[in-house]
């Protein structure tokens, strides 16, 4: 596999930083990433905005910037002119930065239910305006040498299988692709195997997190908010929860994948070790991949 293996800073810093208290800095963060051999991570709020900066502390520490995360509202026309100029400063930045994909997902807070838990679902309309506002956003992308990889997300408004299918129909090929993350699709109801299989054609880049079985069990039976989820331990690296990666790299070697594969694990720092957790995750992938590998070995 011609892959890059990175990790996001979100093990170390929650971007909500309410959840979790701040135990590290980002030249911290991006100093035991370094340690544990990782190539590259995500952008952080903890991290410096100017790429002149940024570009150097990266280098100091052997690591490149895959991409970062941007919230958009697309649904909202009323925002567009708003939205699309925040969308394509963040484009340039992260293209000064070399990165070549830029995560996006839209993101509203419209909830219902008596515990404020349900995202309340986009209109016919508005899945319209989500569509063109995306279609947009990709072509600046693509004039740019980028691509828009789409971040079907907990709670958001593209997060159950219907709803990825939905906006995978709905979009062009050619300026909305896809982030495949396992964890989200796991928490979202999808099979993550079967999701990969579906729509590889549209994956441009990889997010590997693992999901706690038991506490995804007490989400549902309590329809809890997706934030008190991740206070409870939700999310682990992978090897640490259910879902089964063998499979998975399994396709993703068998289809020859190439590009980044970050690992993603939300925890509480206080007591969940950012940096063993790392090492771990890290660890467990590149002994998945081994494995995988010689068994195409042998069946060969």
């Amino acid at each position: 596999m011609n892959v890059k293996l990175g990790i996001s800073a979100i093990n170390w810093l929650n971007e909500d930083r309410h959840l979790f208290k701040d135990l590290y800095t980002g030249e911290e963060v991006l100093s035991e990433m370094s340690k544990l051999g990782f190539e590259g991570t995500e952008m952080s709020r903890a991290f410096p905005r100017s790429v002149h900066e940024l570009k150097a502390l990266l280098s100091s520490k052997g690591l490149s910037l895959a991409s970062g995360w941007k919230s958009v509202l697309f649904s909202d026309p009323s925002r567009r002119q708003t939205e699309m100029k925040a969308y394509r400063e963040h484009v340039d930045f992260l293209k000064a930065m070399g990165c070549k994909h830029v995560v996006t997902c839209e993101i509203r807070n419209q909830f219902t239910g008596p515990d404020r838990s349900k995202m309340v679902s986009l209109s016919d309309e508005e899945w319209k305006y989500m569509v063109d506002g995306l279609h947009e956003a990709g072509r600046y992308c693509r004039e740019n040498g980028m691509e828009l990889v789409y971040h079907f997300h907990g709670e958001t408004v593209v997060e159950t299988p219907e709803e990825i299918h939905k906006l995978v129909e709905m979009t062009d090929p050619e300026h909305v692709h896809l982030l495949y993350d396992t964890g989200h699709a796991y928490y979202g109801g999808s099979d993550p195997l079967e999701l990969l299989k579906t729509y590889y054609d549209r994956i441009r880049y990889i997010h590997l997190k693992d999901v706690r079985q038991d506490v995804l069990n007490w989400t549902r039976l309590y329809r809890v908010k997706f934030s008190h989820a991740v206070k409870k331990g939700i999310f682990t690296v992978p090897g640490d929860g259910c879902i089964d990666f063998i499979p998975i790299f399994q396709k993703l070697i068998e289809r020859q994948y190439e590009g980044w594969l970050v690992i993603e694990a939300e925890q509480n720092p206080l007591t969940a070790n950012p940096f063993a957790y790392a090492f771990k995750g890290k660890q467990y992938i590149e002994e998945v991949i081994e494995k995988v590998r010689q068994q195409t070995d042998l069946s060969d």
